[in-house]
């Protein structure tokens, strides 16, 4: 690995023990094994790379979203209810695994003010989220996902994680299962009028 390589690395791990505020560009140089000049030829800044390490981080755990226990990716048809359930399911079943992850997602989200830049930095990196949660459950392939389906099936995807998230962090005994979730979708549905 180069330092370029090693920089990221180190970043992901500091962010994992120390988060976004508590981390410095020392920690970074000493977990890494490179220099302080590195940082910003590399990077441009601190705040870059940590940035570049979260979203990395992120896209890591996302990448368990599709797969079933025992391997392989989700087998129900893109769009079904059936689909819906099987990926929250995933979904949380890589919670436990990811709860460092998750927990330094939250440190963004209430400490924003304090990490102004790269709230900033990560906002950009929003639309790619909700891509790829819009793909995940329509079985639409990333690439030629319409922009329309990001903009509305990819924020609601975003804002039942963020959820989820939240209540699986409080409390994993007491938070919403794939199931619960799933009736309740069934059961919104149902009351709605047709046309």
């Amino acid at each position: 690995m180069g330092h370029r390589e090693d920089l990221l690395e180190g970043a992901k791990r500091c962010l994992l023990e120390k988060g976004f505020v508590r981390t410095t560009a020392r920690d970074i140089v000493k977990e890494s094994g490179t220099n302080l000049a590195s940082i910003g030829y590399h990077y441009g800044s601190k705040d870059a790379l940590l940035v570049e390490a979260f979203v990395a981080l992120v896209e890591g755990a996302g990448d368990s979203f599709e797969e079933a226990p025992g391997g392989g990716s989700a087998t129900t048809e893109g769009g079904s209810i059936e689909r819906f359930q099987e990926v929250w399911a995933n979904v949380l079943r890589t919670f436990p695994e990811s709860r460092a992850i998750w927990m330094l997602t939250l440190e963004v989200i209430t400490q924003g003010e304090r990490l102004a830049g790269v709230r900033d930095m990560l906002v950009k990196a929003q639309g790619e989220g909700r891509s790829g949660l819009a793909a995940l459950f329509t079985g639409i392939e990333e690439s030629v996902i319409p922009d329309d389906v990001v903009e509305t099936e990819g924020r609601f995807y975003t804002t039942l994680l963020n959820g989820l998230m939240v209540q699986w962090l409080f409390d994993p005994e007491s938070a919403t299962s794939a199931e619960q979730l799933t009736e309740g979708l069934r059961r919104v549905a149902g009351r709605m009028p047709e046309g």
